[in-house]
């Protein structure tokens, strides 16, 4: 198992940028795919970005294409999430996940895929 822990949300303005840090430990491997995802009250989770551990082959959601960056420190076992041009609707719990396998697929994207989840860390967008 991964043990997962993030931090660094927090209430910011619209266009605001904000970087999310998800310390990990336990059974990393090459194989491992580190995943942030985000929840809404009454929605599940949804994929916003995704970083092979070994190679660092991204894949990114729509709404994150373009302003958020994934990126991860090998050598410090951390994962990133830096995001840009913050909107209100980026407002969530967000949540960093690992799972395992080679290629970034439609899988990836899934959160039921991960077997390991950190506790989540608040951002909150305000107009």
């Amino acid at each position: 198992q991964v043990q997962l822990v993030e931090s660094g949300g927090g209430l910011v303005q619209t266009g605001d940028s904000l970087r999310l840090s998800c310390a990990s430990s336990g059974r990393i491997h090459v194989t491992t795919v580190m995943g942030w995802f985000r929840r809404t009250p009454g929605k599940e989770r949804e994929f916003v970005a995704a970083v092979t551990w070994s190679g660092g082959n991204t894949m990114y959601s729509d709404s994150a294409k373009g302003r958020f960056t994934i990126s991860r420190d090998n050598a410090k076992n951390m994962v990133y999430l830096e995001m840009n041009s913050l909107k209100t609707d980026d407002t969530a719990v967000y949540y960093c996940g690992a799972t395992t396998g080679r290629l970034l697929n439609i899988a990836t994207k899934m959160w039921r895929t991960y077997h390991s989840w950190g506790q989540g860390t608040q951002v909150t967008v305000s107009s």
